[in-house]
């Protein structure tokens, strides 16, 4: 009995201590501990290794990669659609093999089904003119964002990909290796937006006394953004 009551006392003992210590421990504040305006940003720099020196420039194993692009475009002015078919040479001059690509497809966000919208909105108006409600909420959406006809590479073959909005992930059959370089085609077409309805960067305004388009910033192109292991 004696036993068991030192085994119950010391038990005791340790939730009490636990829960003692638990209770002094001093809760962190959420957000960014550096409220000086005034203190100097060693805690905020990136710790120096051999891509990059404490002052933040190259080291010497930096590398970049590389992207060429062979596009040919074609303006439909008559459908306002831009068609494109071009092919990319990416040199990988990392010291990691890769396995799939990431290409922009900043268009995207004008798709049918994009989720831009929803997540940019500016919420609901306090009161709508009827013209401005039925246009905002009635109206069909744009038709817009990349249409992908094929993904292909050196050889004409199917590539694999994965569209999630504005990325599109491509698979490379065969891990591109470290001083490597592969190349592969995507055909393409979109719908060129009226900046003037969608207040899109890039677009036409259409002049119906000349019969003709006047584009600011016509294309948006699919272009490699990134790398991933």
């Amino acid at each position: 009995m004696k036993k068991l009551s030192y085994v119950v006392a010391g038990i005791f003992y340790l939730v009490a201590f636990s829960i003692s210590a638990q209770e002094e421990t001093p809760e962190r504040a959420p957000g960014h501990y550096n409220q000086s305006k005034f203190k100097q940003l060693y805690e905020e720099f990136s710790t120096p290794n051999t891509y990059r020196s404490a002052s933040g420039a190259p080291g010497p194993d930096y590398y970049q990669q590389r992207a060429d692009y062979k596009m040919d475009i074609e303006l439909d002015d008559k459908n306002a659609r831009l068609y494109g078919e071009e092919t990319i040479t990416y040199y990988n001059n990392s010291p990691d093999d890769l396995e799939f690509l990431w290409v922009q497809l900043d268009q995207n966000v004008r798709a049918k089904e994009s989720k831009s919208p929803l997540r940019n909105g500016n919420g609901v108006a306090f009161a709508y003119t009827t013209g401005d409600f039925a246009g905002q909420y009635l109206d069909r959406p744009f038709d817009g964002g990349f249409k992908i006809q094929h993904v292909k590479d050196a050889n004409g073959r199917d590539l694999s990909y994965t569209i999630n909005q504005t990325m599109m992930r491509v698979n490379i059959p065969t891990a591109l290796k470290s001083g490597g370089q592969t190349s592969f085609s995507i055909k393409w077409w979109y719908n060129i937006p009226d900046h003037t309805v969608n207040r899109a960067r890039s677009g036409f305004e259409y002049f119906p006394g000349d019969g003709n388009r006047a584009s600011g910033e016509v294309a948006s192109l699919p272009f490699l953004l990134e790398i991933t292991m």
